[in-house]
């Protein structure tokens, strides 16, 4: 059969089929399986171990990634904890982005601290800025693009080609762009890591991440080992529930995407909108780059500065209807935060930020209700 396009994939890859020629895989709620006469074990042992649902879903997301491997975890940050546990030893250094999931800064000064390990955190628009910043200790690149809240974008060819000159592995946290928009393993990633409750999931009623690679030497096959032993794994249930969204995945975000690019095409010539961050406006920095290495659209996240402090831009996420006040991004429903107020200590987000996550509405319904709040 010839290769497949990736909405037949999403809908396909990883099928089982049982003795019942099931066309839904059933669930597989056993945590342990039967052992042979002789003591020998079958293709399953123990579900912490391995589960016929995780490893359909591991072989449906490798297929849509186009990576040799898969390795699923209970959630984002346990897939964010595994690489840094795996790929970072006691005095190393890492380079971060200083626009950044704010999880990820929090584990790396919470937990990591322990370990000596110390994190420069730079502005990766510019791949002279990550040269720069390399140390002799220097272990791990770890890259989003486009970063969260503020889209900035990284030039990963440019990156990745500093990192394999001096030897530096390279993590790509993706979530925001999706392997539809950017596949960095094929542009030379390393590692590329999602949180699978955003648009994998897309109905916010999954938690998950993932880590991808086509690297087959002991250190990846050290990350499989910690998701077997430290045992952050996902549910049956869950893994069955992701297969499932992800048959939809490709539909839901290319109207999604569609629907962001008309929306921040409204905001940037809106009199109450100071700046509009989105990769898909010729205004934006790095429109470029993100041209040259995005494709199927430039996402579904539209971060605005609202003109005024914190409060006016409280006062505009409190005006909205369709849009829900709430955190997460990815799913059907379209949210809007204020980014600021949930990044705990430390925050780096301006007061005036506003994320918006956009959803598969009609497009003049969100257009409606986002007009009537900056009224």
């Amino acid at each position: 059969m010839k290769k497949q396009h990736i909405q037949t994939l999403a809908v396909h890859a990883g099928e089982t089929k049982g003795k019942n020629k099931d066309i839904i895989q059933p669930i597989h709620l056993s945590t342990t399986f039967e052992r042979n006469e002789d003591g020998t074990t079958g293709e399953y042992i123990y579900t912490r171990a391995e589960n016929p649902n995780r490893i359909a879903v591991e072989q449906k997301i490798a297929q849509i990634e186009g990576a040799k491997t898969t390795i699923a975890f209970a959630s984002g940050m346990a897939a964010i904890n595994a690489l840094f546990d795996t790929l970072l030893e006691p005095n190393c250094h890492i380079i971060i982005p200083d626009d950044c999931y704010h999880g990820t800064r929090q584990l790396l000064d919470t937990f990591f601290k322990r370990w000596n390990v110390t994190a420069n955190r730079i502005d990766m628009t510019e791949a002279s800025h990550v040269e720069k910043a390399i140390q002799p200790n220097t272990k791990l690149i770890w890259i989003e693009t486009p970063s969260n809240p503020q889209l900035k974008i990284t030039d990963l060819e440019a990156v990745i080609s500093i990192a394999k000159k001096k030897n530096i592995l390279t993590v790509c946290d993706n979530t925001f762009a999706t392997p539809l928009s950017q596949k960095t393993i094929q542009i030379g990633i390393d590692y590329v890591m999602y949180s699978s409750t955003k648009f994998f999931s897309g109905h916010s009623d999954i938690l998950g991440g993932v880590v991808l690679t086509n690297k087959e030497d002991e250190l990846s096959q050290s990350i499989r080992n910690y998701q077997k032993m430290a045992g952050a794994v996902p549910s049956p249930f869950d893994c069955w529930l992701l297969n499932r969204s992800l048959a939809t995945f490709p539909l839901r975000f290319k109207v999604q995407s569609e629907n962001a690019t008309a929306i921040a095409n409204f905001l940037i010539k809106h009199p109450s909108i100071e700046k509009v961050f989105f990769p898909g406006l010729p205004t934006h920095e790095n429109h470029h780059i993100a041209k040259k290495q995005m494709q199927n659209g430039f996402g579904t996240i539209v971060s605005i500065l609202v003109k005024g402090n914190q409060r006016n831009a409280l006062a505009f996420t409190n005006k909205l209807h369709l849009f829900k006040h709430a955190t997460s991004l990815g799913g059907v429903e379209s949210l809007v935060e204020h980014r600021r107020s949930v990044e705990g200590t430390n925050p780096i987000s301006p007061e005036n930020l506003i994320r918006l996550s956009i959803g598969i509405e009609h497009i003049d319904d969100l257009l409606s209700d986002l007009k009537q709040a900056l009224e």
